[in-house]
């Protein structure tokens, strides 16, 4: 069975897919005091029966790479999948100036629309796909060459995030947008390849800043918006779509089977969720924390 972790890092991003194949997948990080070390200690866990483990940057700001020197420190990233860029900053911190070691460095590969790789999105004999497809960038877009050159300036680097999407076959796909902005993405609606998706993690955290517009809603068509931990002031809530909101449900765990998707959260008091199916399913105890079944989504 696959896994898919979102965990409460404060306002910024990590996640984890446990794949159905042999691969582990990481996606942004964000780590600091209490939560680094245990945190950490889980994705080796998880991952420690895998062939192939990557990391999926989405782009430079600090809540999607803070710590990433503590991470390849006690679990050494080998495959470092980020769109190529020459992003600056007036102070670099420890996190960022690492993050361009790598990015610059062996082992990294540059990711961008339609790329192709060994076991991202192709099998072979010895291992399966991780079911991993980038759908931007288009590095010969005039819009992303702008942000390129604003992040090479130092200036923004929101607008230089990857979409990457992971479909489970039989089961859900999932979308990560990074911080993309809602005026940046009606501008490239049409270059980029969506198609329904079950589960989308709101951009920038859910705030209104990073709203998914009503043109990428209408061909995403996602029965759950994962909205992050941005401060209620600046959050947008997505009415008339069903919602997990991260700032109430905490660490929330995905694992899709066959044409179902089971749904946890650490929060012991959030509850089954009215929109969810009730299986009447046991909690999760195989992670480093209790995770209490909210329901299961029955895919359509």
């Amino acid at each position: 069975m696959a896994t898919v972790k979102c965990y409460t890092v404060g306002e910024g991003d990590m996640f984890f897919i446990d794949h159905n194949s042999d691969n582990f997948t990481i996606i942004d990080c964000q780590l600091f005091g209490d939560h680094k070390e245990w945190l950490v200690d889980e994705l080796k866990k998880f991952s420690k029966d895998k062939g192939i483990t990557r990391f999926i940057s989405t782009h430079p700001d600090e809540d999607h790479i803070e710590g990433i020197e503590y991470l390849d420190k006690k679990m050494p990233i080998h495959n470092f999948y980020v769109v190529k860029n020459e992003a600056t900053k007036p102070e670099e911190s420890t996190a960022f100036k690492h993050y361009c070691n790598l990015r610059d460095g062996s082992k990294a590969y540059n990711v961008f629309k339609g790329c192709s790789r060994k076991w991202m999105n192709k099998s072979d004999d010895v291992r399966g796909t991780s079911g991993i497809s980038i759908l931007w960038p288009d590095t010969s877009n005039k819009y992303f060459k702008e942000a390129l050159q604003k992040a090479k300036d130092g200036t923004a680097f929101n607008d230089i995030s990857l979409v990457a999407r992971y479909s489970v076959k039989d089961s859900a796909s999932f979308m990560w947008i990074g911080d993309l902005g809602t005026d940046y993405m009606e501008k490239i609606v049409d270059d980029v390849d969506l198609q329904k998706t079950n589960i989308v993690f709101a951009p920038h955290h859910g705030r209104k800043s990073g709203k998914l517009p009503d043109s990428w809603l209408d061909k995403l068509e996602p029965e759950i918006v994962v909205i992050g931990e941005a401060k209620q002031r600046h959050l947008h809530h997505y009415r008339g779509y069903q919602k997990i909101t991260q700032t109430k449900a905490w660490d929330i765990v995905f694992e899709p089977s066959d044409g179902k998707v089971d749904c946890y959260a650490s929060n012991p008091d959030y509850g089954l969720r009215d929109f969810l199916h009730d299986d009447k399913l046991g909690n999760l105890t195989s992670h480093y924390h209790t995770h209490y079944y909210i329901g299961t989504l029955k895919l359509t």
